[in-house]
């Protein structure tokens, strides 16, 4: 009988991890996707063809590639909030291997990768009709249902009593001071219109959480990575950016122009960059080069010649 097993992927593994994703996405695409101008980031999700997409999640999540019979067949992405909560980004295995039980099985195997966990979550296409079948058997049941989206969660009984679990509780307009909060874990838990002031947050956690409209203030990010995030039509005010990198960003798909205004920008490099259509103006430019040209002199030799 053949076996299926996971094991840990390294960076070495993200060429061909991204091709079998690339591979399992579009194949997924072909099916249900009759309009391929319908973009379905459930179906083919952001990156899903970049090698260092692959790279990162490799290095920041929990990435296994799926052995079938010692052959590479797919992957399973999966993000653990403390030791409690996970979720399934993405699970993928390669067409010519589907329906040899593999993906039920590389299932089971996560859950089992992660015992502490109690529940499960994850997003698939409302299009994708097999999959909401695939997960209903597997014993996640939807807690989500849209037009776009379907949303499952699986629980999962645990053999040992968790004293300090608090669940379905109403501790709205509560107010806590002085109070030691320190590895806490929250689930599904509603806190619109919250607000946290001289505290420390340090190391904190986030992941798959609503934080639109939010307002964040007088805060010390040092050494924080942001990652995966839709900053969309979001304002940057007054913020340091020493030693920041922005890696694989882009537009999205309004692709609405960044504006860099009255920035400093310092030593500065924009390297294997798509610039088509950037404006610069009234800035300081002094020693700023283009390919190791000197931007001064070319601005010089532009202007002796537009006198002639």
């Amino acid at each position: 009988m053949l076996q299926t097993t996971l094991e840990k992927a390294t960076v070495n593994d993200a060429e061909q991890l991204t091709a079998i994703m690339k591979k399992t996405f579009d194949f997924e695409a072909e099916k249900w996707l009759s309009n391929r101008d319908i973009i379905d980031y459930n179906i083919q999700p952001p990156g899903y063809t970049s090698i260092e997409m692959t790279k990162y999640m490799i290095r920041e999540l929990e990435y296994f590639k799926v052995m079938y019979d010692g052959l590479l067949v797919g992957g399973i992405i999966a993000t653990i909030s403390g030791k409690s909560y996970g979720r399934i980004d993405r699970i993928f295995i390669d067409p010519e291997h589907q329906g040899n039980g593999i993906g039920s099985t590389v299932i089971n195997l996560i859950e089992k990768e992660f015992p502490f966990v109690r529940a499960w979550d994850l997003e698939t296409s409302s299009r994708q009709l097999n999959n909401h079948h695939f997960y209903k058997k597997l014993g996640y049941v939807v807690t989500f249902e849209g037009e776009e989206e379907y949303c499952f969660v699986k629980h999962i009984k645990q053999s040992l009593q968790h004293d300090s679990l608090l669940t379905n509780q109403n501790l709205s307009y509560q107010q806590f001071e002085n109070s030691d909060l320190s590895h806490s874990e929250y689930y599904q838990v509603t806190m619109e219109g919250s607000s946290v002031s001289n505290s420390n947050v340090s190391h904190i956690h986030m992941s798959n959480c609503n934080l639109s409209h939010s307002k964040f203030q007088n805060i010390n990010y040092r050494k924080t990575m942001f990652a995966d995030l839709n900053l969309s039509d979001s304002e940057f005010i007054y913020v340091t950016l020493s030693g920041v990198q922005f890696q694989d960003t882009n537009l999205g798909d309004i692709a609405k122009p960044l504006v860099f205004n009255r920035c400093d920008l310092t030593g500065s490099k924009l390297i294997n960059c798509d610039l088509k259509h950037v404006e610069i103006e009234k800035s300081e430019i002094s020693g700023m080069k283009i390919d190791n040209i000197p931007v001064e002199e070319l601005l010089q030799l532009y202007y002796q010649t537009s006198k002639n």
